[in-house]
């Protein structure tokens, strides 16, 4: 057997100085290529960032209808933020009524709170909470527990007392301001 050795390849003549300038123009092109690969990813990741950005710069900070209000509607929107109070809650005492008779005896035990649309209809509804009382309670007796077991039942009550806390209190709207009821416990037995 025969062992050959490699030898080391020849290394070409340098050129001389006006040959062959296609041959030195070849061999720098792979890393122009790759440099034009290059800025090409790295604009197209610069894109898909500030898109990011400014589509969750844009969910962030509101809906378009919100930027499209006039600026007379802002300056409105910020008076009525100012004059915008709190509601103010009353809790009642609770109720315990005689159910009005549906074959057996029945009865129903609830606890009411009243929103109010400010300090000052609070302060008229404690001066006629005994007139409030009486008229909760005639109508909480007077209704069938086939009326309160669903959900529509109950939100006619609702609106049975607001109306029936309204009609308490002698006035004018504002200072009538029971403005919702709440039922904080609501059990028929």
């Amino acid at each position: 057997m025969a062992v050959t050795t490699a030898r080391p390849a020849a290394k070409p003549a340098p050129a001389a100085k006006g040959a062959a300038p296609a041959e030195e123009a070849a061999a720098p092109a792979p890393k122009k290529k790759s440099k034009l690969i290059l800025i090409v990813v790295v604009l197209v990741v610069v894109l898909l960032l500030a898109g990011g950005g400014a589509a969750a710069w844009y969910f962030m900070s509101g809906s378009a209808g919100d930027k499209a209000a006039a600026p007379a509607d802002k300056g409105k929107s910020a008076a009525k933020e100012k004059d915008h109070k709190p509601p103010v809650f009353v809790n009642l005492e609770p109720f315990t009524v005689n159910l009005a008779p549906e074959g057996a005896d029945r009865y129903l035990q609830t606890t009411i709170v009243l929103q109010m649309s400010d300090d000052k209809a609070a302060d008229a509804l404690k001066v006629y909470m005994p007139v409030i009382r009486n008229r909760f309670l005639m109508l909480l007796s007077s209704k069938r527990p086939s009326e309160l077991e669903t959900v529509e039942g109950k939100q006619k009550l609702v609106g049975e007392l607001v109306a029936a806390a309204q009609a308490a209190i002698p006035g004018s709207t504002p200072e009538r301001g029971a403005a919702g009821a709440l039922f904080s416990t609501f059990v028929i037995q």
